[in-house]
């Protein structure tokens, strides 16, 4: 069986700079008054490969960053809409420049019987949520650069362990590429009564 070619990638901001003779020292002089000895010029790119644990690190620090501010901007929408802080990123193993950041959780009531674990994520591609027997992502999509979505989560003693299927189509609560559309929901979601999810939906 063939093993999988993995990906190489290379910094692309790796530059060297080096000194050279300046061609015209003469008239330079004349120009400014000033002996230039070398003048710097940028030799060609050369290609310096990283590993997949430096690209998986560069992307991780990338989610993190995005996360507190979704996070941010999330609680600053209004006071009585909170939501903890629970930053954290995963790379895709085979592909470590594409992940996912886990920016909160929170629990909401669809009904006055059942209150809902839910979990809020971004990534920085778009995706079908897995079944039971698939991966979690399936058929990334590269047509689009995020995606923002809610899992219905089961919990046990207040964490969440695993997706609950129980609710909507694998637990998805909403998906979007549209960062507007991701806030009104999150909002929606952590909104306490119904006139505030009113108010949000008619943002």
């Amino acid at each position: 069986m063939e093993q999988a070619t993995r990906i190489r990638y290379y910094d692309a901001s790796a530059r060297k700079k080096a000194p050279a003779r300046a061609r015209n020292m003469h008239s330079e002089f004349l120009r400014t008054g000033r002996i230039l000895r070398y003048e710097e010029r940028w030799l060609p790119d050369e290609k310096r490969y990283m590993t997949h644990d430096e690209v998986a690190d560069r992307t991780g620090r990338k989610l993190e960053t995005a996360g507190y501010k979704t996070h941010s901007h999330l609680n600053n929408f209004h006071r009585s809409i909170q939501f903890p802080s629970m930053i954290f990123h995963k790379t895709l193993e085979d592909s470590p420049h594409l992940g996912y950041c886990h920016v909160t959780a929170s629990k909401t009531s669809f009904d006055m019987r059942r209150q809902i674990l839910w979990s809020f994520y971004f990534a920085n591609f778009f995706a079908e949520i897995g079944g039971e027997k698939d991966g979690f992502f399936v058929e990334i999509d590269p047509r689009y650069s995020r995606m923002y979505f809610a899992i219905a989560m089961n919990a046990v003693n207040g964490h969440a362990v695993e997706i609950d299927r129980s609710v909507h189509k694998d637990g998805l609560l909403f998906r979007t590429h549209d960062p507007k559309v991701a806030l009104k929901n999150v909002l929606t979601l952590g909104a306490r009564t119904e006139e505030m999810r009113k108010l949000i939906m008619a943002m």
